[in-house]
């Protein structure tokens, strides 16, 4: 699995990355984490407002700050079978 947190450095987007990490944790999945702060690279997934996060290449949300059980469900739908 491919998670990308999407920001420039701010506060909301460095709690998203912990978050994202957090929920790996506890659902015990792998993945690389990988923090994109370059805004040529944001601008590629046509998001208008940071953070982002992004997961096999999908946009899963974009300009706010979901919960660590929100991104669980996003983690658990797409792992591998």
């Amino acid at each position: 699995m491919d998670i990308k947190v999407l920001g420039v450095g701010c506060v909301r987007c460095r709690d998203l990355e912990q978050r994202v990490r957090k929920a790996l944790a506890e659902t015990g999945l792998a993945a690389d984490v990988e923090k994109v702060e370059d805004i040529q690279k944001i601008m590629k997934y046509r998001i208008m407002a940071t953070p982002g996060l992004v997961v096999n290449g999908t946009v899963k949300s974009a300009g706010r700050l979901p919960s660590i059980e929100e991104i669980m469900t996003w983690l658990k739908e797409i792992q591998p079978q």
